[in-house]
């Protein structure tokens, strides 16, 4: 193939590609590009002879590439070539190698985020999906750290999904974390708004002072004043010594005001009075304390119409929305679905809260639910799911029925099991073959103890980290599996 720049087509092609598939497997190829597909990304695939197509996606400002993936190459060694033409054209693609994996002092090593011998399954392929995300964002900032001269921080990595929604949401906020204005975050209840707020503090110069989060809508509207401004000592029954507020607790950092919306008139006033004058008295005082915080409000209501109906003042509506950012609903952003459940499984197992995963079928299905508690009710599912089936697969079948929105053939759901079944007991090792005892001998019980964990966590690596399938492997129930896997406090694949 000539090195000539790619046609008009070609080059649309990898302009709106966000995977690029190097690999002369053309099975595995059609295999990843599947899967792929099924995930919502735009893979574009070829063999290594096409490499020059390949080029000005990875050197282009405007590429919209997330992963590459480097696959069998027919000559020796050209896989590791290419890993470093990709790192020469662009530093910041994160890779995935399947087949062949570069020695680990490999010049290029630090772009390969995962290296498999075969193609990963479909929960496999998300997580790596999800780590390519992250890796890109943490490279592009450093690179925008490295023109700014500011101090290098992870921006927005708990802001969770790859969506178009999302994208904007990061992009808004990286134009606003380090300026000293206000902002305004708006959208439905469980949409991550506290999560937005979190992340600018943390990306602003404030971050290494507090973040001091107040709920208005919490907090009863005779103990608002006294809870943002403190009291002195027997300013009302009850203040039995003096007590510094939320501001005092802030100085210095970020006051987040949630629910901003239900906050009476009369606190409104006084909020506004500290954005104008940097300055309050704490209740049943009358010394003037000045505060240096930043403000970030969020709301799930609409303050315009509030301001029409005369329940929310117009000046502090201005002087708060600076800077609106409006966080979308989970239902305009379905693609981030499967990443949001990875996380929150992960997070999970983390803090030892159990585990769960689900199946192709269940994750379309909930791409289908409406999601009227966004986020927040998705994170409620899933630990629900973790408890009514503990290291287990979520089918549809499994799910409470109102996330029920496909339905699966019952013939062909058990053709499918019974080939899973098949595939996972096919080369079992012969039990009846022969150790040989060591003429020194053994430790009998340490001995056993070492092959029944080594076996198990081969069966969970070779399952994928599913633990049922990896207890048919074993040919125990999944119950005993999980209570060995306790034991030798073993995790999933």
């Amino acid at each position: 193939m000539n090195n000539k720049s790619p046609s008009k087509v070609v080059r649309f092609m990898w302009q709106s590609a966000s995977i690029l598939i190097l690999d002369d497997n053309q099975t595995r190829r059609q295999e990843v590009c599947a899967v792929l597909n099924s995930l919502g990304e735009a893979p574009l695939a070829a063999g290594f002879d096409e490499w020059s197509t390949f080029t000005g996606a990875i050197a282009s400002d405007d590429n919209n590439v997330r992963l590459v993936v480097l696959g069998q190459c027919a000559d020796e060694g050209s896989a590791t070539e290419r890993l470093g033409d990709i790192s020469k054209g662009n530093p910041h693609l994160p890779v995935m190698m399947i087949g062949e994996v570069p020695d680990k002092e490999c010049e290029h090593s630090e772009q390969i985020i995962a290296a498999v011998d075969s193609l990963p399954d479909y929960h496999a392929l998300l997580n790596i999906l999800h780590i390519a995300g992250r890796y890109r964002e943490a490279q592009d900032l450093r690179a925008g750290v490295a023109q700014s001269g500011r101090p290098p921080v992870l921006l927005f990595r708990t802001l969770v999904g790859g969506s178009r929604q999302v994208q904007v949401i990061r992009e808004m906020m990286s134009q606003v974390a380090d300026k000293e204005v206000s902002v305004l975050i708006t959208g439905e209840s469980g949409t991550g708004k506290e999560v937005v707020a979190r992340n600018l503090h943390m990306a602003s110069s404030r971050r290494e002072s507090p973040f001091v989060p107040v709920n208005c809508g919490a907090i009863a509207a005779e103990l608002l004043e006294s809870e943002l401004f403190g009291h002195e000592k027997g300013a009302f029954t009850g203040a039995i010594s003096t007590r510094a507020g939320r501001f005092e607790m802030a100085e210095g950092g970020t006051l987040f005001l949630d629910e901003i919306g239900d906050m009476p008139l009369n606190m409104q006033v006084k909020i506004l009075r500290v954005l104008q004058e940097r300055c309050f008295e704490r209740v049943g005082g009358n010394k003037t304390i000045s505060t240096n915080v930043r403000i970030i409000a969020a709301t799930h209501r609409d303050l315009e119409n509030m301001i029409v109906e005369g329940t929310f003042r117009e000046d502090l509506y201005y002087r708060l929305n600076v800077f609106p950012i409006e966080m979308p609903s989970l239902r305009e952003r379905t693609d981030d679905i499967p990443l949001l459940i990875n996380e929150l499984v992960k997070r999970m197992e983390a803090e030892k809260r159990g585990s769960t995963r689900f199946n192709s079928a269940a994750i379309m299905s909930l791409c289908k639910h409406p999601w009227s508690g966004n986020v927040r009710e998705l994170a409620n599912l899933v630990e629900r799911m973790a408890i009514m089936n503990p290291s287990g697969v979520v089918g549809v079948q499994e799910l409470p029925a109102k996330y029920q929105h496909i339905e699966i053939d019952d013939d062909v759901l058990d053709q499918a099991q019974a080939e899973s079944a098949l595939e996972t007991h096919t080369n079992m090792a012969n039990v009846s073959d022969t150790t040989l005892l060591p003429e020194s001998g053994i430790d009998l019980k340490e001995y056993l103890t070492n092959l029944e964990r080594s076996l198990i966590q081969q069966a969970l690596d070779d399952a994928g980290g599913v633990v049922a399938r990896a207890a048919d492997r074993l040919s125990i129930r999944r119950t005993t599996l999980v209570e060995k896997m306790r034991k030798y406090e073993l995790q999933r694949g």
